[in-house]
């Protein structure tokens, strides 16, 4: 099942400040707004994959991981591209990359504006969106995507190339650690006292079976060094991806596979 759009508002390369607060206390008020309109001002992408319950193959088939991005397109950029891409799909087409898989369900939240997409922010501890919710609540994993300034984070120097990994699955959270480590990307945990450090259960990357998924941040510059520069929209960031993006991509399918082989069938 797919939902998908294609619309060419320009991005801003930028991270979400946590000490400015939302315009909108949830999804749903967002969607309420009757000043918003879907495919204008945001946008909303998603696929699942079919699951055939009556096979006699073996035990039934459930979902093992779901990749997010409740903030992508232009309000932290280049979510949108890594979320596909971390999925098993290539940004610029969604042909499945690598062609032999895996492939992931996806879900993301995009804003479309040229500017001000800061408004559509919703904090993820206040994502309510209803495909997100079912999703993540079918999935033995959950992996969240976000941009953040590198400024006051976890220790962060001004300016830094990082990763910060956070969630409730220390598991996961190690292998991500580990495998952005072995692909020369500076992968930094975030103390569980940060705001930011995706502990909630109610932030939407722990609303899955197990109660505990992995948060990303990336910082400002370590996105902006993913991508080809210029004035792109959506579209034309997906088709400029540059060989560090891909290192990103790959540490990221790495850990899930590895989270995964650890995971017998229920």
């Amino acid at each position: 099942m797919i939902n998908r759009r294609t619309p060419t508002a320009g991005l801003v390369p930028g991270g979400t400040s946590a000490s400015v607060a939302d315009l909108y206390p949830s999804n749903t008020a967002l969607y309420a707004d009757p000043a918003l309109v879907e495919g204008v001002d945001y946008d909303r992408r998603y696929r699942r994959h079919l699951i055939d319950g009556q096979s006699p193959q073996g035990p039934t088939p459930f979902v093992r991981t779901t990749v997010i991005a409740p903030h992508g397109g232009g309000i932290e950029a280049g979510t949108s591209q890594l979320c596909l891409a971390v999925a098993g799909y290539h940004p610029a087409d969604l042909t499945p990359t690598p062609e032999t898989g895996p492939v992931h369900d996806f879900w993301m939240f995009e804003g479309l504006r040229s500017t001000g997409n800061r408004e559509l922010h919703v904090t993820s501890t206040h994502c309510d969106d209803g495909v997100a919710r079912a999703m993540c609540a079918g999935s033995l994993n959950v992996l969240a995507l976000h941009g953040c300034t590198a400024t006051g984070r976890a220790g962060l120097e001004a300016g830094a190339r990082a990763v910060l990994v956070g969630g409730r699955n220390a598991t996961f959270r190690r292998y991500l650690m580990e495998e952005f480590a072995a692909v020369g990307i500076r992968a930094v945990p975030v103390p569980d006292e940060e705001a930011f450090a995706g502990t909630a259960p109610q932030n939407i990357c722990n609303r899955n079976l197990l109660g505990m998924g992995a948060q990303l941040e990336l910082t400002t510059e370590l996105r902006r060094a993913m991508f080809a520069q210029g004035n792109h929209t959506r579209t034309e960031w997906a088709a400029n991806t540059l060989p560090l993006f891909w290192s990103c991509v790959t540490a990221a399918r790495t850990a899930i596979q590895r989270l995964e082989a650890g995971q017998p069938a229920p």
